[in-house]
């Protein structure tokens, strides 16, 4: 009976220092960092976005505007008024090759998707022969997350809908250093709104940005991705 009594004084005794350790284990448990970002997609896109910011210096991809969440993607350097302005093949297979390594999956033909980080990229698609570039992602279903995968024409397009004349020209200054646009097809549809006016008048000066581009490295080296 003593030895019974001693053996509970002895556990009563070693149990509190036990709790303490246990509670040290405890404050020294560290998660990993993985766990956290799977259940926090914000924390996901974050990341995400950090990796695609690193296309600036892929010659073909870019995220073209984050405002407006544009990405482009670049083919040839010479155009005609007759060029179909679409995504190509091999534009989408280059895309896909990019961003399937961030976790991107193509889930139709015309969207790729990041389960963890919520984000989908749209590729639009014309609905009708010979509709107007300025038009290419309006019936597109995209949430403030999303992002649409355009043409460097159709993105300066976007950039003449959605901004000022002179953020527009600097915007479009920008894309063309890189991604050269078909301005003959821009002009072709430009509209008499009030917008579309004012560029037609700085046409001239994008025509001579853009030929001085194509014609110094590293655009005048560049190859097609067809």
């Amino acid at each position: 009976m003593q030895d019974i009594d001693k053996t509970r004084e002895n556990l009563s005794e070693k149990t509190p220092l036990f709790r303490r350790f246990q509670r040290l284990f405890r404050r020294a448990e560290v998660k990993h960092p993985d766990t956290d970002l799977a259940s926090n997609p914000d924390a996901v896109r974050t990341q995400v976005l950090t990796q695609m910011r690193g296309f600036s210096s892929e010659p073909y991809f870019q995220i073209a505007d984050e405002k407006l969440r544009l990405l482009s993607v670049f083919d040839d350097l010479k155009y005609d008024r007759a060029d179909v302005d679409m995504v190509s093949p091999a534009m989408r297979k280059h895309v896909v090759g990019k961003l399937g390594p961030l976790g991107f999956r193509q889930t139709s033909g015309t969207v790729l998707e990041h389960a963890e980080a919520d984000i989908r990229v749209h590729i639009p698609k014309f609905h009708a022969l010979g509709a107007s570039p300025f038009d290419i992602a309006r019936y597109t279903q995209k949430r403030p997350q999303d992002y649409c995968l355009l043409t460097p024409t159709q993105v300066a397009c976007q950039f003449v809908d959605s901004y000022e004349l002179d953020d527009a020209v600097q915007r479009i200054e920008v894309l063309i250093t890189k991604h050269p646009i078909n301005l003959l097809k821009l002009a072709d549809y430009l509209e008499g709104k009030p917008k579309h006016r004012a560029f037609r008048e700085v046409l001239g000066h994008i025509k001579r940005q853009q030929r001085i581009a194509v014609e110094s490295e590293p655009l005048c080296r560049r190859r097609s991705l067809g």
